[in-house]
This record gives C-alpha cells, sequence and structure tokens, in this order.
C-alpha cells in the first residue's frame, strides 16, 4: 500500500484547519453522517476520520478482551455478542454524537488503545425496530442462502430495552477448486489431481437486553443464544499416477449462550461504581471422516468450554484534568475435550487428546490519566495478574503463573491537528486453550498433539504514533511498533514412542517490528462532494530462533504484510452510495518439525450500490470476491525432522473462489 503512503504524504503537506479539539477529543454530530444516511452505529463508525475499527479479541477474562468502541462511555456487558454486532443493532436515529478520543482523556478508560470512540445515546428515542432479509449465492456452484434479520428497541421512563433474532444459511466462501500437484525435489511429477469442495451452514441467534434503574444506579441484563452447523465436503481425483479417489467430509455443531450484568452507579459527580458479570458456555460437536482406497480414516472431537466473570471498578474524577481508577476482576474458565482418532478401525493414541482444563485466573490494576498541560496528556496503569491452571486426562499437572504488568503512554498535541503519542507497556497473552488439546486435518495427513504445559507469551512493547488531520474529514495516523518477546508460543515436535507429532510450544525469546498506516482521505476539495478514500496497511517483520534447525526465522502464522482500502462515494441528491472494498493479498508460513507450510490468500473485491428511496428503506447489492480470488496452500514436507533430513516432497493446492452476489432489502421503524 506504498500508493495510500504517498497520497497521505501529498494530502498532509496541503492540510488545512479541521474540527479537532487540542484536548484530542472530536465529536461528530449526526450531521457529520447525514450524507450516508446511516440506518445504525456501525455504519457511522465506518465514517469517522483516521479511525480503524477493533472489535476485541477471544481472549479468556474481561479486562483485555476490549475493542475501541464505548457507549455512554461503558463497554457492552458480553463476549461473545461481538462489539460490531451491537453496534449495528444500534440504530442511528438514537445516536445523539460519536466522540473520538485521541491518545486519553481524563475520566475515559482507554483499554490499552491510543484511539477510543465513544458513541453518545439520545436519553430518549422511543421505538425503532429493523427487518432485513438477504440473498447470498454463488453462480457458478448453484450455492443460494437466505438470512433474516428481525430487532427492535424501545426507551422510555429510564427504562431500555432490546430484542433481536437472526436466522438462516451461509457459505463458506474460503474453499473452491483447483489442481492438488505432489512434485519431488527435483521437479518430477509425483501425483497429479483435482479438488472440489464445498462448505456452509446454518446459524440461528437470539439477543435481547433491558436496562432499568435499581438503588439509584442501572441495572443492565443481556442475553444470547446461537446455535450453528456447518458441513464442508471435498474431493480429491487423481488422474497421476493413477486413477483414485478421496472424499473428505467435515461436520461441525455447535451451541453457545451468554448472560451478563452490568451495574453503574454514580455516588456524586465524581465518583463512579461499575460491576459486571457474566457467563458464557459453548458446546462443539466436530466429526472429519476421510475415505480412500484401503483407507478409513476417522477424527471426533467432542467439547465443552465455559466461563464465568466478576469484575469490580470504581473511577474517581479528582478534577476535569485528572481520574483515578481502581478494579479487579476473577475469572473461572473449563474446558473438557474428548478425541477419538480411528485408522481403519484402529484406535491411534494422540497425545493430550482427552483432558479437562480448569483455569481460576484474578487480576487488579490502578489507573490514572492526568493532563499537567493542556497539550499534554498522560495515561498509567499498573496491573497485577495470577492464574492457577491444572489439567486432569491425560496429561495431569498444575501450575501457578503471576506477572506484573505496567503501562505508561504520552500524548503530545502539537495543535488542533497533529498529535504524537508514544506508549510503553508490558503485556502478557493468553494461553489458547485450543493449543491444549490435539487437533486434525486429515486432508492433508496431519495431526497435532496438544499442550496443556504453556506458558504465556509476553512482550516490553514500545510504540509511536503521529497523527495528522486535514482537509475537514481527512486523517493519517502512522503507527510504529517494536516488541521485545518471550516465552514465544510457536511449533515444536512431541515424541511417543516412535512417532512424532507437532504441537504448539513456548520456543524462547523473538522480536516484531510491526509499521502500520492508516488513512482517511476525502475528495470534496477537487469537486468530489461524498467522495471518500479509507485504508490501512500493515507491515511486520519478526525473528525467532527455529527450535529444529536452530536458525533464525520469522514467527508462524504472521502475515508480513496486510492491507485494505475502501472507496465510498455518497450521493444524497440520489439517494445511493456507491464503493469499492479491496482487502489485500496476504501469507503466512507456519514452521514444523517436519513441515514448512505456505498459505497464500489472494486479493479479495467488493464493489457495492446502496439505494434509499427513504430515510427508512434501503436496498444494497454487493459483488463478493470480483476478481475471483484463491486460496493457494504449498507445503514442503521433509523425510523427518528438517535439521537431519532432505526434503521429501512438495505438495501445492491452487484453489480457486468463485464470484458472487449478496442482495440486502432493509426497512426500519421508529
Amino acid at each position: 500500500m506504498t500508493l495510500l503512503f504517498a497520497i497521505a504524504q501529498a494530502a498532509i503537506a496541503v492540510a488545512s484547519p479541521d474540527q479537532a479539539a487540542t484536548q484530542g477529543v472530536i465529536s461528530y454530530p449526526p450531521a457529520f453522517f447525514a450524507a450516508s444516511r446511516p440506518s445504525n452505529a456501525s455504519e457511522m463508525i465506518e465514517k469517522l476520520p483516521g479511525f480503524a475499527f477493533d472489535g476485541g479479541n477471544g481472549v479468556r477474562g474481561y479486562e483485555g478482551a476490549a475493542g475501541n468502541v464505548l457507549i455512554d462511555g461503558q463497554r457492552p456487558a458480553s463476549k461473545t455478542d461481538s462489539l460490531e454486532d451491537i453496534l449495528r443493532r444500534l440504530p442511528a436515529s438514537k445516536v445523539a454524537r460519536i466522540e473520538l478520543v485521541r491518545g486519553g482523556a481524563p475520566g475515559i478508560d482507554m483499554q490499552g488503545k491510543s484511539i477510543i470512540a465513544n458513541v453518545v445515546l439520545k436519553s430518549d428515542a422511543g421505538f425503532n425496530g429493523l427487518f432485513g432479509i438477504a440473498d447470498d449465492g454463488v453462480p457458478k456452484t448453484g450455492a443460494n442462502t437466505w438470512f433474516t434479520r428481525l430487532e427492535g428497541s424501545g426507551t422510555g421512563n429510564g427504562r431500555n430495552w432490546e430484542a433481536g433474532f437472526s436466522g438462516g444459511g451461509f457459505t463458506d466462501d474460503s474453499v473452491g477448486d483447483g489442481p492438488r500437484v505432489r512434485v519431488d525435489p527435483t521437479g518430477g511429477l509425483l501425483i497429479r489431481s483435482k479438488v472440489q469442495s464445498e462448505a456452509g451452514g446454518t446459524q440461528l441467534r437470539l439477543t435481547g437486553a433491558y436496562e432499568l434503574p435499581l438503588f439509584d444506579g442501572k441495572l443492565r441484563a443481556n442475553a444470547k443464544l446461537q446455535k450453528e452447523s456447518y458441513d464442508s465436503d471435498e474431493t480429491t481425483r487423481s488422474v497421476f499416477p493413477a486413477p483414485s479417489l478421496l472424499r473428505d467430509h467435515q461436520r461441525d455443531n455447535s451451541f453457545q449462550s451468554e448472560f451478563g450484568l452490568r451495574y453503574s452507579r454514580d455516588f456524586g459527580p465524581k465518583l463512579k461504581l461499575e460491576l459486571v458479570g457474566l457467563h458464557q458456555a459453548k458446546s462443539d460437536k466436530f466429526n472429519d471422516r476421510v475415505v480412500q482406497p484401503g483407507d478409513l480414516a476417522d477424527f471426533s472431537q467432542n467439547s465443552d468450554t465455559a466461563e464465568s466473570i466478576g469484575r469490580g471498578v470504581l473511577k474517581y474524577t479528582q478534577t476535569t484534568d485528572l481520574s483515578w481508577e481502581v478494579g479487579g476482576e476473577y475469572a473461572l474458565n473449563t474446558l473438557e475435550n474428548r478425541i477419538q482418532f480411528l485408522d481403519n478401525g484402529v484406535l491411534i493414541a494422540i497425545p493430550a487428546a482427552n483432558v479437562r482444563v480448569e483455569e481460576k485466573r484474578w487480576e487488579v490494576f490502578g489507573k490514572s490519566t492526568w493532563r499537567p498541560l493542556p497539550k499534554w496528556t498522560l495515561e498509567a496503569s499498573l496491573r497485577q495478574e495470577g492464574s492457577t491452571i491444572s489439567s486432569a486426562g491425560d496429561v495431569r499437572l498444575e501450575k501457578t503463573l503471576g506477572f506484573t504488568k505496567p503501562r505508561v503512554s504520552l500524548t503530545w498535541a502539537l495543535d488542533d491537528k497533529t498529535q504524537l503519542r508514544a506508549r510503553f507497556e508490558r503485556t502478557v497473552g493468553q494461553l489458547d486453550f485450543n493449543d491444549f488439546t490435539a487437533t486434525s486435518s486429515l486432508n492433508t495427513g496431519v495431526l497435532t498433539a496438544g499442550n496443556p504445559n504453556l506458558t504465556p507469551e509476553q512482550a516490553w512493547v514500545s510504540e509511536a504514533a503521529f497523527e495528522r488531520r486535514f482537509l475537514g474529514a481527512g486523517a493519517a495516523v502512522l503507527t510504529f511498533r517494536h516488541s521485545a518477546l518471550t516465552d514465544v508460543i510457536d511449533r515444536a515436535p512431541v515424541f511417543i514412542g516412535t512417532s512424532a507429532f507437532d504441537s504448539p510450544a513456548n520456543i524462547g525469546e523473538g522480536t516484531k517490528d510491526e509499521l502500520i498506516l492508516d488513512l482517511t482521505l476525502p475528495f470534496d476539495k477537487i469537486g468530489l462532494k461524498g467522495a471518500q478514500l479509507r485504508g490501512q496497511s500493515t507491515w511486520r517483520h519478526s525473528e525467532v530462533t527455529d527450535p529444529t534447525t536452530h536458525g533464525k526465522r520469522e514467527i508462524s502464522g504472521l502475515r508480513p504484510q496486510e492491507w485494505e482500502a475502501h472507496f465510498s462515494w455518497d450521493l444524497p441528491q440520489h439517494n445511493l452510495s456507491w464503493g469499492v472494498d479491496a482487502y489485500g493479498a496476504w501469507r503466512r508460513t507456519y514452521y514444523k518439525s517436519d513441515e514448512v507450510e505456505i498459505r497464500k490468500l489472494k486479493t479479495f473485491v467488493n464493489p457495492f450500490i446502496e439505494w434509499k428511496p427513504r430515510a427508512d428503506w434501503s436496498l444494497r447489492v454487493e459483488l463478493p470476491n470480483l476478481t475471483a480470488r484463491g486460496f493457494r496452500n504449498t507445503r514442503y514436507i521433509y523425510g523427518g525432522p528438517r535439521n537431519l533430513n532432505a526434503l521429501a516432497f512438495v505438495e501445492d493446492r491452487d484453489l480457486k473462489n468463485y464470484q458472487g452476489f449478496h442482495i440486502r432489502l432493509r426497512k426500519t421503524f421508529g
């Protein structure tokens, strides 16, 4: 995305004044978004200059799972109900304004982010509703699915309610058709075959929330139920050296639930209390069966996970320039996993196939935001976490972990358009329960062992960012981030008897450097009123020591470069908006003990047009995957550990995904 960088430099050179406040908070009223006639808060967030939405992540606990959007200054008391879905259910008519907090502000918990968007709602918005129906299809394969949304919300007498239903089918566009070729180290053909695959499923979701006054504060309860089924069929027909047929069928059925409570109360204008309780559970049943001449492989996995969280935070705004926050949380996480692998009816032992893992995790923290001078903001925090992890079943162990996590960030507003930001902190990753248990990819013949005896990855992170706002609604943010890593989690071999399995493992120290460019470029100044280009590009360089070869390499699974660009043009005089979304090609490389796997996804282009004949009706048409992007998987297989054995063969799968269409009709009420 060097083009984005060049455009940003040119735009900065002709920068003009805008609405940015020296204090780092910019308020965007509904009028700012009027040209695009947004239906919900998510569509408004997409238009914020210099802001890249972050929905958070799925780590355990509540403190570290935050996204970068607040609603009335608070995080939703939910984790499985994604932040993006919650914003989509907030009608635009309920939004009083959106505040963009850059670098920090007293009384705002930045959640460890450099930029936060705070959606401020109207106090009494009455009833709002939505009905939507969408059709997704792939003409080449004949796949066609329908999806329906029905939502409602109401406000009155200090009470708020929300309810929603969505359900229908979906198609997995990550699968496709194409050749599979295996060659020897000299390029000689060993196997030639053709892969045909299709996948998809159904999803049903119910959500609800209710808020009411209680004990001079507010109590909000929310719930979510979701059921999903997924099926994948892949057929591989070999034509050389001899005709043969391999069929792979995967089935995954899951059910998850979540219930949350949040109580907040103001004790005067300076002191605030927030209490959060949350429980989520998921049951998942997965089966993978591969049939080929002379061989039947059957892998099944049943897993049950649960998480219960209790959290309390006390916030004190001492002055308009100084605020404090203290709090803590406790989380109980459990995983019960049962795996069985049969090869021609013979049970094959896999490390950590049947385990029960329990984690008791706590964290206490203190934070402060101080503006010593009008143009300077200092944010500091100190967090202490501890956990006890125990495992029963195939692997029995128990260990206690503890980490201290300081953080300090400094923001200097040079003027109302320019900011410099710096951050230094210690971060501690969370152990992925999926790494504790075995996994399977039978269509490639790969079994991965589990490893419950892992230590969380840690990093000392240094970050510097430069932000420049220009042309009214334009912004460019350039960020450099360096991470000094310890206990890097990557891949290493584990041995059981004479069998070797690939497994997650701590492989020592490493580094990761990232350069990130965010750009919002309006075209009003050149006569294209309502046209806008938004883009983000990230460059990464990482280095660790390979546990097999002991040589230097990049970290498995990281994308060295990724980018996305979004052009849109709002034409309110014609009740139209149109544009193109593009997501750049990327590469991921995985380094295993006897294999190097390279995954490449090609560029995805999605043009769209949306017609809004009235404020309450919209019709949107998209052409997903206009360029018929594909997915390429190349595996370099060795005769054993890569440090001792030569390359045995190379297998390449180049699958093509087909163009599709998406049509959505939506009606809003209220």
